[in-house]
């Protein structure tokens, strides 16, 4: 599976909104009740998360390294009358530096990348979040290979709880939440079952 920038700004060079422009249903689950202040969409590709942060109140960044995502977004939260509590910040998921940290929130939705990527890309999200802060991550789950549908077919990309888990122990936050949570997507041979991951953390 190719990640590098130029194929996702290949694939985010279309006028429609590739992920729509709906706000991701277990980031609005989990996040909804929390109080606005300032938070990274890591990896936020074409903004549907971080604009609806913004739309609630808070002061969203979305880092990501494509362009054309980038650009859409800012042009989606122009359209959403928000464009003064949004920042589009071009950096690798793995290494970036905030202009809002430290943040009250981490979002990292749907970064299908290798465990080691994976891993450095929380580790530097948790030290821009603040003590007292939360961590939320959302991913198509390992189990979608053989249980579901959606997401990349490489197991490589695909993180699995205990593999997070262990990984968490070494950074300081709380776990409040990391399981599977089942669900479905729509295809075009009707709605099919599909496995995802969701993670609810707090910084200590």
């Amino acid at each position: 599976m190719a990640m590098n920038s130029e194929y996702w700004d290949a694939k985010f060079d279309v006028p429609e909104y590739i992920y729509t422009k709906e706000v991701n249903r277990f980031v609005k689950q989990f996040c909804e009740h929390l109080p606005a202040g300032k938070m990274i969409d890591l990896a936020g590709g074409e903004g549907r998360n971080s604009v609806w942060f913004a739309e609630r109140g808070w002061q969203a960044e979305n880092i990501d390294f494509s362009k054309k995502a980038l650009t859409k977004a800012l042009a989606f939260a122009e359209e959403r009358g928000v464009a003064e509590k949004y920042f589009a910040h071009i950096a690798d998921a793995t290494g970036f530096e905030s202009v809002l940290t430290p943040v009250d929130l981490g979002v990292i939705a749907y970064l299908q990348v290798n465990n080691q990527d994976l891993f450095d890309a929380i580790d530097t999200l948790v030290d821009n979040i603040k003590p007292g802060g939360h961590l939320f991550g959302v991913w198509h789950a390992r189990e979608n290979l053989v249980e579901g549908f959606g997401g990349p077919q490489d197991p490589s990309v695909l993180p699995t709880a205990s593999e997070v888990r262990e990984f968490l122990e070494t950074l300081p936050v709380e776990i409040e939440t990391l399981e599977n949570f089942e669900g479905q997507i729509q295809t075009r041979d009707g709605l099919k079952p599909s496995t995802t991951l969701v993670l609810m953390a707090k910084r200590l």
